[in-house]
Formats: C-alpha cells, structure tokens, sequence
C-alpha cells in the first residue's frame, strides 16, 4: 500500500494540486502492485465456490440500476418490486442496497421505495459524459436531490484530467459535492477513457479530496467497464486517503458486471486492501448481476 503525500493546504491551488500528484505514486508502480493483487485475489476467489452468506453479501452491496433512454415510471416502479425482494420465492433474500435511474424518474422511485428504508440513487451532473456548464451540473444534482434522491452519481471532467487541470477537475467535483447537501456522492471516473491505471489512481485520489464518498469505475456506458485491476486501484486510493485523513470512503466497481464470480472477486479484493468491514464500503452497480445471484443463491441452499 502507498501512503499519500502531503495534503494541499488550498485545493484552489494548482501549484499545490500538482505538487500533490507529483508525489503520488507513478503509473509504473499503480500497474504492477494492481495487476499482481488484483489477479491474485480474484484467481483465489474464482477457485472458491460460492457462499450462502457471501452471494447474500453480494447481493445487499448492488445498486440495482436502470438508465435506458426508454425508461419509464412504470419500469422504474416495476424495478423497485425487485430491489425489495430480489427472490420472490425466498423471503429471507436480502434487499438490494439501493436503486439508481434517471434523475427525472427518482419521485416514482422514491414513492416506490417507501417504508422499505431502502435509498434512491440518481445519475447527475450531465451523466454519461459531463459534458455540460458545471452550473448545469450543479442544478440536475440540486433536482434530483429535491426529489428524493439520498445518493447522487456524478462523472468527472475527462478532458481536464486529460490536460491536467488538476484544480478544475476539484472544482468541478466540490460544486457537484456542495449541491448534494447530505446526499451520498459516488463520483465517476471511467478509468477506460483515462490513459492508464496511474492515471486511474490520480482521478480517484483527486475525487476524494474534493469529498466523493465513493469511487466509482465506470458509466457502464463504455468498455471496458469494471475490471478487477481497476478496482485494486480504487481500494488502494481509499485505503491510503483514509490513513492520511481518517475520513471513510468507498469503492463501487460498475460496467459489465453480469456474473457472480466477478461479483465476488471485487467482494476478495475490497476484503483485501479495507479490511473485514469492506463489504459495508463497497457498492456493485448493475442491471443484470442480479439475476445470476439469485440462481447462485438458489443453488447454493
């Protein structure tokens, strides 16, 4: 595990943001420690056979997810029925963790979500690719916040970490912070627009120093999506932000995610760097994941 640099005094610096990664580590040593560990715990995870309680875990930690251009209220009601009881069969099936959809379709989420205590999330901030006025940005996190949403998925600014405009990519990501108020921001990086896995580990480093509470691998929009190297790097950035700062954060590996050997690997590999706790900081986003953990489950009882 690497340990952080100094922190920046002022994040509005760019003398200080770019002192900061300076000194994180380099693109050579991210690759290597991150496809070691990452292969290793995954290949140990794909030798085991499943466990009740761990396909249990698996399926509590997913944000059940639609984001289809012909979603409707009626979907999203229709995917709230699931996300309360996954296994209309088994009644001792654990929820999922959360919903996510469009921001303009979290009030009938949230209305079907009631009593349940189960959070909506939306997607914000000019979602998939942020490409909008960060006022803009701001004010569709604002919305969907007013309508219910306890959690918001933003994307960060791809171009300015590609030019290394280190303080507008902070910027940009503590207004869309600010606008979510007490809602949970689980911030994008779509590590497979970024140039490399050390690339990957500044983005994410910078996400949560501007106060991302999770990061997050990818829109699910481009490939490729969730990786298990990608994920080691997300971990270890939230490990090393922790010791420096005592602040929690979490990891969401999305994009791609289908099946519940995969499900758990990032389950071995989140265990691996944060620790026995790491399934409560661990979010898997997707659409069909779902459907394979049932079955898993099933067969495994």
């Amino acid at each position: 595990m690497h340990e952080l640099p100094p922190l920046p005094a002022d994040l509005e610096d760019p003398a200080a943001l770019a002192a900061f990664v300076e000194g994180l580590p380099s693109p050579g040593d991210v690759a290597a420690r991150s496809r070691a560990l990452g292969v290793a715990v995954g290949a140990a995870q794909d030798v085991a056979l499943p466990t009740a309680a761990d396909v249990d875990t698996a399926i509590a930690r997913v944000d059940l997810t639609t984001l289809k251009a012909t979603d409707t209220p009626a979907r999203v009601t229709a995917l709230c029925a699931r996300a309360r009881r996954p296994d209309p069969d088994d009644p001792s099936c654990p929820p999922v963790a959360a919903v996510c959809v469009h921001a303009d379709l979290v009030a009938p989420a949230v209305a079907a979500l009631e009593g349940s205590g189960l959070p909506v999330a939306s997607v914000a901030g000019a979602f998939p690719h942020g490409r909008s006025p960060r006022e803009v940005k701001v004010a569709e996190v604002a919305a969907a916040v007013a309508a219910g949403a306890s959690e918001v998925d933003v994307v960060v600014d791809r171009g300015a970490l590609a030019e290394q405009r280190w303080a507008d990519v902070v910027a940009d990501l503590r207004a869309l912070v600010e606008a979510a108020g007490e809602a949970k921001v689980k911030v994008i990086l779509e590590h497979a627009e970024l140039a490399d896995l050390g690339a990957l580990s500044t983005a994410a480093h910078l996400a949560l120093l501007a106060g991302a509470d999770v990061v997050k691998t990818s829109t699910g929009t481009v490939e490729p999506g969730a990786t298990r190297e990608a994920v080691l790097v997300l971990c270890e950035a939230v490990a090393a932000h922790e010791r420096a700062t005592g602040r929690r954060a979490g990891v969401k590996p999305a994009g791609g995610i289908r099946e519940t050997g995969e499900a758990l690997a990032y389950l071995a590999i989140a265990r691996a760097v944060l620790g026995d706790d790491a399934a409560d900081r661990l979010r898997l986003g997707a659409s069909s994941l779902l459907d394979d953990l049932v079955a898993v489950r099933r067969a495994a009882r």
